[in-house]
């Protein structure tokens, strides 16, 4: 039988990570997917996904991750069922997220504010703030629309050093390094066209 999942979504809230009375690491969060179709009024649809994370991963993805963060997990469904405080049997369907990655640079991750609202069974739940110096305050979404969301001032961002983002010949602007932009135009018969 085949039971797999990938999701690719923002995290709708700051992770909540726990540990069980044993020791063990869970994070539990929602990841917000957008549908490929739109309804009748033209609006794309989002779906908020319950996902459930253990051990080593749970604790890496809560200190790297912030309420925003674009992220993709792989996993499967999974149901589990408990007695509520009135008695009544309630069913849980959740995705069991095996594994993670980080969709956006580390520079956009630590631009977006992050709450300290995790909760927790013990005192030693994940508290936030545990790396970067970004500023904290500043609104990731107020950024120019023209801005390069992969350029980065401090040179750390593979995209920016020496990397693809500044000789990106498809780049809009006046600053464009690349030499194929002198002004001249290219003249392309129509009979050398495929289509």
């Amino acid at each position: 039988m085949i039971n797999n999942v990938v999701l690719v979504g923002r995290l709708t809230r700051e992770v909540d990570l726990r540990y069980t009375q044993s020791g063990i690491a869970v994070a539990n969060f929602t990841v917000a997917c957008d549908r490929n179709f739109r309804n009748s009024q033209g609006e794309t649809e989002t779906d908020f996904i319950s996902c459930v994370m253990w051990r080593k991963s749970a604790e890496n993805f809560a200190k790297f991750t912030r309420k925003g963060s674009l992220v993709g997990i792989e996993g499967s469904i999974q149901t589990r069922n408990y007695e509520n405080q009135q008695g009544q049997r309630v069913y849980v369907t959740e995705v069991l997220a095996n594994n993670f990655s980080l969709l956006e640079p580390k520079s956009v991750t630590e631009s977006r504010p992050q709450s300290n609202n995790s909760n927790s069974y013990g005192n030693n739940a994940y508290q936030g703030n545990s790396f970067g110096s970004g500023n904290q305050n500043q609104d990731p979404f107020a950024a120019q629309a023209n801005q390069d969301p992969f350029a980065s001032n401090d040179n750390s961002s593979p995209f920016s050093a020496g990397g693809f983002g500044n000789d990106n010949p498809f780049a809009s602007g006046n600053d464009q390094k690349s030499s194929s932009n002198d002004g001249s135009s290219i003249n392309i018969a129509d009979d050398d066209l495929p289509f």
